[in-house]
């Protein structure tokens, strides 16, 4: 990445003000905006609006990312949510309609300030993308243009709530991590009233996961917020970033088919990172082509961009299996429009030989009916990785073969070069011998060796095999038919390697286990397979090298370390995933802030009892300055048995070692169709 140090208009940075709302409440805020904006040259602005603590929380991005957007000729302003870092208020839960109309009204107080233009943009990342986009649907007239990256039209198929009905074990993760981050005091040096604030929050900060398990079916409590409920009521133009490496991999392709305001879409190898800073590398210059953006839609300035292809993705070459990538070999290629009409669709059936084993074969040679008995260990899944993986530790799904040993595999002799592109459907006949089961799905690339790497997952609740907002227990021993969508990639299988269709009843923790052990029949299936017509390995399209501005120098007290592992209790046949990121400690040098975090994660389960699993996640975030060192812990816990699901946690509130406030809590949440 290429440090920037000068800029055609010289920064002035306004490290903190205050942006009231109609109902008195004031939002803090940082504003990076061109020296001279005013009166007689005023200028366009970006909003960056999260939960996530300007001061702390993004400083390091928002110093890459808002110097060199305003050094170019725009306001850009970093807006701390209601009841997150300096800001009043409390936060209730995510995207709330009060929080949209907190943004709404935050454009109207930047239109009215003498240094803008009237034109405003929203641009973040996962929070940030998704309330840009629910903004956008509100259709506020100075909203011009929009960038959104790794973020959903969708709350509760696409996103870290439910997937194809099953809940995530990330349900819970997200819950204590927004707990832990949103109960953190006021920076004392911005408010005198840091301790009431503070006492404030830790009282009544929401524990999210018990409203994200009561609402269990795709209701209203999910349709709010979901822009793919009216695709159309999205005006400003879209420019949509996801990473291959991210959870949020399906919104780019979503929103380039279905928005008609100005769209276009961009797709890399990354995690959940901006792309000019992101991993795994290649990195492009996402500043440049925000800045493209933005002077099209902000500034008027048509003619650059205006023959962007719709959609751009990065095809990756593929590779060999690994928990991390530094770079992942591929390149470039491009769609016009979107769904691409040469996509070829190639159809792949499910088979088993005489001897029992899993074959995938063209559908014109689909093998005569069979019967495919599974019923996995609840553990198949500990080689999924992260559901989001973002802390740039060992979070990648590894080496496959563990889970696909505990798998119903159906493979494919040698294929030529196949380019892989869009989303894999999996269409499935089988029985269960429980009215409530789950199936997993993954897409594997088998290398000659027999390593497999994971190149595409999805899962399906079978209760919800005829949709989300009603779901039917199955009847035991009765053939159903069901269709189980996997995510969108890219992705190039060489000449000679192998595709594996891996098939379990379990997949833990990525999804909650069913509530009784469950036995499937597979007894037919074929893979839909959408391929990119092309062959070549030269990108169809170039970015420039990523760019940035200078780095924020912070002052290293503890650096940050990941563990991922996991133990096997010999007595008790427990199995357990051990999760542990120390975020490391670090001062501001430039306001004095120290901050510092650590996660602990463990993910318990016994091969032959679903009721056996347990979830916990333990917080410990640190604010302090001049002598003065605040801490809170947040603990969470799920269990479950048939009937219900158990929550329950503890938050902990530190001044200078001295315990200050604790607050118990604990729910219990019946299980439907789940």
């Amino acid at each position: 990445m290429k440090t920037v140090t000068e800029f055609p208009h010289p920064v002035e940075d306004i490290p903190h003000l205050w942006i009231p709302l109609p109902d008195g409440t004031r939002l803090a805020a940082r504003l990076w905006r061109p020296e001279g904006a005013g009166p007689e040259a005023p200028v366009p602005a970006i909003l960056e609006y999260l939960p996530y603590r300007r001061r702390d929380g993004t400083a390091v991005r928002d110093q890459l990312t808002h110097p060199y957007l305003a050094g170019h000729g725009y306001a850009c302003l970093r807006v701390d949510m209601r009841g997150n870092g300096d800001s009043d208020g409390l936060m209730t839960d995510e995207y709330t309609p009060q929080e949209q109309a907190d943004a709404v009204a935050v454009i109207d107080w930047i239109t009215r300030q003498p240094w803008c233009s009237g034109a405003v943009g929203m641009m973040g990342i996962s929070w940030g993308g998704f309330n840009a986009l629910q903004v956008a649907a509100l259709a506020p007239p100075a909203l011009k243009a929009i960038i959104t990256l790794c973020s959903t039209v969708d709350r509760y198929a696409d996103d870290i709530h439910y997937k194809g009905g099953c809940m995530l074990g990330e349900n819970l993760g997200w819950a204590g991590t927004m707990w832990s981050f949103s109960s953190r005091p006021p920076d004392p040096a911005i408010r005198d009233d840091w301790r009431e604030v503070w006492l404030q929050r830790l009282e009544q900060e929401p524990f999210l996961a018990l409203p994200w398990m009561q609402h269990q079916r795709r209701d209203a409590y999910w349709k709010h917020g979901s822009v793919c409920e009216d695709f159309s009521a999205i005006r400003a133009a879209v420019l949509a970033v996801g990473g291959w490496g991210d959870s949020y991999k399906n919104a780019v392709p979503q929103l380039v088919a279905n928005i008609d305001a100005p769209v276009r879409g961009i797709v890399g190898p990354w995690i959940h990172k901006y792309p000019h800073f992101a991993a795994p590398e290649p990195r492009i210059g996402f500043l440049q082509e925000a800045l493209r953006w933005w002077d099209r839609h902000l500034k008027g300035q048509d003619a650059d961009g205006a023959d962007d292809p719709a959609y751009a993705a990065y095809l990756i070459h593929g590779d060999r299996p690994a928990t991390w990538y530094r770079h992942r070999p591929g390149h470039w290629i491009t769609a016009p429009d979107w769904p691409a009409p040469d996509l070829r669709h190639d159809r792949l059936a499910l088979g088993l030989t005489p001897q029992g084993h899993g074959t995938l074969t063209p559908a014109q040679d689909a093998p005569d009916a069979f019967a495919c008995q599974l019923s996995s260990p609840e553990d198949c899944g500990l080689d999924s990785g992260e559901f989001c993986a973002i802390f740039l530790g060992p979070e990648m799904p590894g080496d496959q073969r563990r889970d696909d040993a505990l798998s119903a595999c159906f493979d494919t002799g040698p294929l030529p070069q196949t380019d892989i592109f869009g989303a894999p459907v999996l269409r499935l006949r089988l029985k269960s011998d429980r009215p409530v089961a789950h199936v997993a799905v993954r897409l594997n690339h088998l290398h000659p060796d027999g390593a497999s790497t994971r190149i595409s997952w999805g899962v399906l609740n079978l209760c919800h095999r005829n949709g989300h907002e009603a779901p039917e227990p199955l009847l035991p021993g009765e053939e159903v038919e069901v269709t189980v969508p996997l995510d969108h990639i890219a992705w190039r299988l060489p000449e000679g390697h192998r595709l594996r269709v891996a098939v379990s009843s379990s997949y833990f923790p990525m999804i909650w286990p069913s509530p009784e052990r469950v036995t499937l029949v597979l007894t037919g299936g074929e893979l839909d397979l959408p391929c990119h017509p092309g062959g070549g390995s030269e990108d169809q399209i170039t970015f420039p090298e990523a760019e940035a501005a200078e780095p924020l120098a912070l002052e290293v007290l503890r650096p940050e370390a990941h563990v991922r592992s996991t133990a096997i209790d010999r007595q008790s046949g427990l199995v357990t995933l051990v999760i542990e990121d120390d975020f490391g400690e670090a001062r501001d040098p430039g306001h004095g802030l120290i901050s510092g975090s650590v996660l602990r994660e463990r993910w318990q389960i016994h091969p032959d009892d679903p009721g056996s699993a347990r979830a916990e996640t333990h917080w410990t975030q640190v604010v302090a300055r001049d002598g003065l060192r605040l801490r809170t812990e947040a603990h969470t816990a799920l269990w479950s048995d048939a009937g219900h699901f158990y929550l329950s946690g503890r938050l902990e509130a530190w001044e200078n070692d001295r315990l200050i406030h604790a607050r118990d809590v604990s729910h219990s949440v019946p299980r439907d169709h789940l």
